[in-house]
């Protein structure tokens, strides 16, 4: 049997068991390992007496992915992003950053829920999990609007809808694993995140506005707040501001050479953060709870990233990839028809996979077929089928699939922000949740469709990084 249809038949196991139930860093661990020694026992002819040998063989090259791939230094961004949400939520920094959200914003048809959006983009910025950011707003925000008289499952939607920016927004722990599965530059991916993330904002305040000044009962304004009011509440929000800037500068300064590296700027800031909170009078317990969940988050996030690369080692093996790029080229279609056909693809398994796992287990597969497409990892913008280079390329469709991750975190029956928000409030069940997402898939639609035209959104900023 050739190495393809091994490939075929044990992915096609795979999913099998992830549809059945099975969590995707065991399901693909598990085929990684079968196919591994599948593949060396093939090589043998399947002699009986050479089976042990076969075995053995995986188990050497399947226990070198953990560490070789999971100690590379750009990982270490995850949980200093992760920690650096969770200490800004025990320091009230995200009660303080809607606080003055509120009182700028809220006056607009629909301005608390628009408030809450913008509140969760600046949340964002210091938070790289969706979650996180759903969980926090959903124990802040939703109360607030119940209280003036908005609709239980709009208001839901707007928090689950909210939560998903800071997958784009940096720090993004989707971004930098993006960035260490196809082997890109971290720093410029997570520049590329900024302007995407904040048009995905505005293009959700915008449809709030609009369903607002429709539907008179579904979002009521809130005003009433004085000039001094509103400045009064501006600096207890600066914190995050700071967090923001500084992390730019280590990523990129636009008026020299920069600070450092990502990591180093998660680092400084997630510091940063942890003084502001002791300053506000954090206490042992909660700074406790902060480690212990950002422990959490990370091992679910690395043991994932575990299981997904023996899976990935496998497909090397198998040449899975190399062959997808080469019937993907062969086709006669438009490419960008054919990329459009690959995001609807990412919106469908969405429906059944988590984000992280998702992207783990197709980009060995699609982003080589992508980069095919353009006409390879090192093509020229003149020469390229997209009309940029190969590395920019790589940019712009990291972002692309990281949006549609952003999509699959609310769409049913796996959103998996919808079910935090209805996990943080008893009088909210699932469905209440889903329902108050509906309107959203139309915005993420139109968000998505503006990137893939206008790719300029997405690469202004790294072309500037150089």
């Amino acid at each position: 049997m050739d190495p393809i249809t091994i490939g075929l038949w044990t992915t096609g196991g795979m999913l099998c068991l992830v549809f059945l139930g099975m969590r995707v860093a065991f399901a693909a661990g598990l085929a990684g390992f079968v196919g591994l020694v599948w593949l060396r026992w093939n090589g043998f002819d399947y002699a009986p007496e050479r089976f042990g040998k076969a075995l053995e063989i995986s188990v050497k090259v399947a226990g070198q992915v953990p560490h070789s791939k999971v100690s590379a230094q750009a990982l270490s961004l995850i949980p200093t992003f992760i920690l650096i949400g969770y200490l800004a939520y025990y320091a009230k920094l995200t009660t303080a950053l809607f606080e003055a959200a509120k009182r700028w914003i809220a006056w607009v048809p629909g301005g608390l829920a628009v408030s809450t959006v913008f509140a969760t983009a600046g949340f964002a910025a210091v938070s790289g999990a969706s979650v996180a950011t759903a969980a926090v707003f959903a124990r802040i925000a939703i109360p607030e609007m119940l209280k003036i008289g908005y609709n239980k499952q709009f208001a839901a939607g707007v928090v689950a809808a909210g939560g998903t920016l800071a997958s784009l927004i940096p720090p993004s722990a989707i971004l930098v694993i993006y960035a260490i599965i196809v082997e890109q530059d971290v720093g410029k991916l997570l520049l590329a995140g900024f302007i995407p993330g904040a048009f995905s904002a505005i293009i959700y305040a915008g449809m709030i506005i609009a369903i607002a000044m429709i539907w008179k009962n579904v979002g009521p304004p809130v005003t009433g707040f004085t000039w001094k009011e509103r400045l009064v509440s501006l600096p207890p929000a600066l914190p995050i501001v700071a967090v923001v800037v500084i992390i730019i500068f280590f990523v990129y300064n636009p008026f020299g050479d920069a600070w450092g590296t990502p990591t180093e700027g998660g680092a400084v800031g997630a510091f940063i953060v942890f003084l502001m909170a002791l300053y506000r009078g954090m206490r042992l317990r909660e700074l406790r709870d902060a480690l212990i969940e950002t422990a959490k988050l990370t091992v679910m996030i690395f043991t994932i990233i575990w299981g997904v690369l023996i899976y990935v080692r496998f497909l090397g093996f198998a040449d899975l990839p190399g062959a997808f790029s080469d019937w993907i080229t062969s086709l006669t279609v438009s490419p960008m028809l054919i990329l459009v056909c690959i995001l609807l693809a990412y919106a469908v398994l969405g429906m059944f996979m988590d984000a992280i796992g998702m992207l783990l287990l197709t980009l060995p597969v699609v982003y080589p077929a992508v980069m095919a497409l353009n006409g390879g990892e090192f093509v020229s913008a003149a020469d390229s089928t997209f009309g940029m280079s190969g590395p920019m390329c790589a940019i712009w469709f990291g972002i692309l699939v990281v949006k549609m991750a952003e999509f699959c975190l609310i769409t049913p029956p796996i959103g998996l922000n919808c079910f935090v928000v209805a996990g943080v409030r008893d009088d909210l069940s699932v469905q209440d949740v889903f329902r108050g997402v509906t309107p959203f898939f139309i915005a993420d639609a139109a968000t998505i469709a503006a990137l893939v035209a206008f790719p300029g959104i997405v690469l202004w900023l790294p072309s500037l990084a150089g």
